[in-house]
This record gives structure tokens, sequence and C-alpha cells, in this order.
């Protein structure tokens, strides 16, 4: 392989419910087609987080009493997350770990959860309800259309500096109100899909590998990566 990445999978031992894991087989996927090798590191609990040893993290979902546990863990890694962070490094977070990004979130139980305040959202929950079911949003930047799978009984209300991921076209997204799925915030982009997001919609997995390997490799030709056509992993 001509180039190589680094990814932090974070939690990937407690938090993968859905089957998120298939995020990052994705990513794999279209980087061996991208002459990219990804190296992917399970960081969970008791391990530090440095800014400067990944290219890219994957932070997924799970059940409460694992994002409890994890909640607490993390505290530990908000400078390096938030560093990584403002320095223009891709993620992508799902469900829960989109939670602890923010500020907190509100568990089932009504109990305050703290997140580490890396990106501005927070997030209520619903009384006796879920949004659960197909949805569909569109990238008001690019154009593209995403499809996905939803549940979650959190509703998410984004922050200064932050733009939903995608307009709902059909489903309830984030908050069943204001239209908007999702959140991005420099290069990290947040989600309640689940299917996994990135096997249904392999651009937003090219997107992501792009801005890692620009960062890293600054002076490199990207013209053959940039050409890749996404056909569907599933």
């Amino acid at each position: 392989m001509e180039y190589s990445l680094k990814l932090a999978h974070l939690y990937g031992d407690l938090l993968n419910t859905y089957g998120d894991i298939g995020n990052i087989l994705t990513l794999q996927y279209y980087a061996k087609q991208m002459d990219v090798e990804l190296a992917v590191k399970v960081v969970s609990l008791n391990t530090p987080f440095k800014a400067d040893d990944y290219d890219m993290f994957f932070f997924g979902g799970g059940q409460d009493y694992e994002q409890m546990i994890v909640s607490k863990d993390i505290q530990d890694k908000k400078q390096g997350l938030t560093d990584f962070i403002e320095d223009g490094g891709p993620g992508l977070a799902i469900c829960g770990g989109y939670q602890l990004l923010g500020k907190y979130y509100i568990g089932a139980d009504g109990q305050k959860i703290s997140g580490i305040s890396a990106l501005p959202h927070y997030t209520n929950s619903q009384d006796n309800n879920r949004f659960i079911g197909d949805i569909t949003i569109k990238n008001e930047g690019s154009g593209d259309v995403y499809h996905g799978f939803e549940n979650h009984n959190g509703v998410t209300y984004l922050g200064k500096g932050e733009r939903p991921l995608g307009t709902v076209i059909s489903g309830h997204g984030n908050n069943g109100e204001d239209d908007g799925e999702g959140a991005i915030y420099n290069n990290i982009f947040c989600s309640y899909f689940h299917g996994p997001i990135l096997a249904r919609n392999g651009e937003l997995a090219k997107k992501m590998l792009l801005t890692a390997l620009k960062r890293k490799y600054p002076d490199a030709d990207f013209s053959k990566q940039e050409a890749l056509e996404i056909k569907p992993t599933y």
C-alpha cells in the first residue's frame, strides 16, 4: 500500500450494540481500493487518546449501562479528543458516541450523563417514545442523499458551529422538530443512523478517508483516490 492511516476505535469492546463495527469494515474496504493501509486500534478504558497518534476515529453506541461506564472514563480523554477535533481530524460518531461528544445527554431513567463538550450539542430524552424506522436525509452541501435506520430515545439539539449532517426527507432525525439529522463540526460527522451508515452511504466513507489522507500527506496528489467510483457494499 502506498499510504497508511491509523484509526482509533473508541470503546470498540463496549459500544457495538447495533453492529456499528460495519462502519470500520467499510472504511477498510474503501481504503484498500484507495491504496491505503488502514490500521485500527481499540482505545478503551484506562487507555489514553493522544491526538498525534491517530488520523481518524470511530465512536459507536451501546446500552445505557456501558455508556455510563464510558461517560466516566472518557473525561480523561477529553483534552486529546478536543485537540484532535479542533485540529481538523476526521471522525464518525454514532448514537451514544454522538451524544457523548456533546455537553450531556439525559438517560432513559432521567439521569443527566456528562459528555466531554468537544461539540456543542446536548441531548434530552423522550417520555415513553422512541424514534424507530427507516430514514432518508439530504446533505445540503454535497447534495448526497443518505439512507439508514434510526432507533433512539434521545432528542438532540445542535449548538453554535454545528450544522446537520442532512435535512430529513423521511423519518424523524435529531429531535423530530427542526428537520435536521446528525451533525457536522469541523471534520467530525455524527448521526443516529444504524445500518451501518457507511455501508449504505459510501460517499461519506470516501470523504472521511480523503480528509484524513490530505491532512496527513498535504503535498500528495490524490486525484486517483478522488476519482474512485463508489459502489454499494451491501
